[in-house]
Formats: C-alpha cells, sequence, structure tokens
C-alpha cells in the first residue's frame, strides 16, 4: 500500500479515535443481509449475481439494461437509508432539496463529465433502487427463502447539471417493506466515518462491516477458512493466493480504523478472535 494511503488513513483514524461516534452523530447502521454476503466489486454483466457466506445465499436480480450495481457507492447509499430508516424509524426517506447536499452526508465531492460523480451516484442509484434481492438458507436439511425489494418506489428530481439548485418536489425514496423490517429488527451497528474513510474500496467496506459484526457475537478464536472467505468476499479471484493477498492488504486498512480487531493467520486461514466490536449491537 502506497504510504500516502496509509499517511491518510491513519489521519482520519485518528480524528474517528478522538470523539464517540453516536456522539459525534456518526453512528450508522447496515442491513445485516449486506454484511453476511456483499454486493460485486467491479462491474458484473448480466442481471444475476450470487454471494455465499455458508448455508446463506445472497442473490441480487436487476434488469440487464440498466445493470447491477457495484462498487462503493451503493454501500454508501445503503448504509445511508439503512441509518435514515434506523432513525427515522419510517419507510418514507427525504434525500432533500439539492443533489449536493445529498452528495455531501455520503462525502463525495460533485463533479460534472462523463466520469465525475455525479454521473456515478445517479448511475448506481439507478442500480441499487431498481434491483431485487433474494436470501436463501440451505444446510441441507431445512431450506428457506426470503425475497426482498430494497425500494419500492424514487423520486429523484435534482437536476444533474446544477447539483447546488434546489428543486420544488424533495426528492424521496420509499423502502420496500420486507428490507424496511429487516434492517428496523437487525441493524448492524457501524461508524459512519469509518466506512467513508475506506469508501476507497468497497472490499474494505465489506470487511469493515463484516468484521465487527462477527466479533460481536464471537466467544472464542475461530478460523476462518481462505476458500471459505473468498466466496464470501471475492469469488472473482481464479487462485485462492491471490485473493488472500488483496484481502489482506484491504484488513490492513481496515485495522487502522478499526485497531480493536483482534486478527491473525492460520496455516488454513484468518484467525479472529474476540475483539471489542467497533459499535456494541444494539441491545431491545
Amino acid at each position: 500500500m502506497k504510504y500516502e494511503n496509509i499517511d491518510k488513513l491513519v489521519t482520519e483514524a485518528l480524528a474517528i479515535e478522538a470523539r464517540d461516534a453516536k456522539e459525534a452523530g456518526a453512528l450508522g447502521y447496515m442491513a445485516r443481509a449486506m454484511v453476511q454476503a456483499t454486493l460485486p466489486h467491479s462491474k458484473v454483466e448480466g442481471g444475476v449475481f450470487k454471494r455465499h457466506n455458508g448455508a446463506f445465499q445472497l442473490t441480487i436480480l436487476a434488469d440487464p439494461e440498466i445493470g447491477l450495481p457495484y462498487g462503493s457507492t451503493p454501500r454508501l447509499l445503503l448504509a445511508w437509508l439503512t441509518t435514515e430508516a434506523v432513525k427515522t424509524k419510517s419507510r418514507e426517506l427525504v434525500l432533500g432539496h439539492t443533489l449536493s447536499e445529498f452528495m455531501h452526508q455520503l462525502d463525495l465531492i460533485p463533479t460534472g463529465g462523463r466520469w465525475g460523480t455525479i454521473t456515478r451516484l445517479r448511475d448506481q442509484m439507478k442500480k441499487l433502487f431498481g434491483a431485487a434481492v433474494s436470501c436463501t438458507y440451505d444446510d441441507g436439511e431445512h431450506w428457506a427463502i426470503k425475497n426482498i425489494q430494497p425500494v419500492s418506489q424514487a423520486n429523484l428530481w435534482w437536476n444533474p447539471k446544477s447539483p447546488q439548485q434546489a428543486t420544488l418536489f424533495e426528492s424521496t425514496l420509499t423502502l420496500g417493506e420486507e428490507f424496511f423490517k429487516e434492517i428496523a429488527n437487525h441493524p448492524v451497528p457501524i461508524d459512519m466515518d469509518a466506512l467513508k474513510a475506506l469508501k476507497r474500496s468497497p472490499m474494505a467496506i465489506d470487511i469493515y462491516c463484516w468484521s465487527t459484526y462477527r466479533v460481536s457475537y464471537l466467544k472464542k478464536p475461530v478460523v476462518i477458512p481462505w476458500a471459505a472467505l473468498q466466496i464470501q468476499f471475492g469469488a472473482n479471484y481464479d487462485r485462492v493466493r491471490d485473493f488472500k493477498k488483496y484481502f489482506l492488504n484491504q484488513l490492513r486498512k481496515v485495522s487502522v480504523v478499526y485497531p480493536e480487531l483482534k486478527f491473525g493467520l492460520d496455516d488454513n486461514g484468518l484467525l479472529l478472535s474476540p475483539s471489542k466490536s467497533h459499535i456494541p449491537l444494539l441491545t431491545k
């Protein structure tokens, strides 16, 4: 990893450590299903994508003409809408009058052009809001399925050419009922500042969300095989050793913003030990 990247992460990590996430207003949430199995890291052709985590399988379905959501942007969007739903206890979410204001909440600087952040955000919003999710559990004896529509309706009134211009109507979206129930009943607490610090790497975001959730209920050290981690986080790698190298590189980034995470290397996989969860799980 380049020195300037490490230096930037350390600086941001120190800023995060300087205050409690809740007091700083940085307490956020991520949908549990999206932590157990993740979105694509890069562009995937077609309209079907699958991720496995043991007996759990996440299948994302999309209109091939629109495409599947991928990268860091839909992850930031999912964290934002999950956090808003938990805070407001409502399926109806208000995105605001201006595009620049909403992008600021995602820690994105509005830039135009074909490769600008505005174009990428709008493209990923269409992909994410138009996708459907199927969660399947199959352990050989028991089988269950749950079909979820994350967003049932969205109205985006912003003018992408004038991100600071206020619109007559506020942009809004309505979460699907089943998705809202899932995140309302089982939200995974995260630090939004940590998520934003890792936004250049979708895998680092996934590892951060997964690790703080995983250690929250870990009672003793556990070895997670590299092959299992590859299926969950990086099925697009042909060789396990290539995935392992990249995974560890991203895990080091995570450990900068989440220094309490205790992990090591075993001959067969990643050794994860009981650690202080970055943000304690909610208790009802």
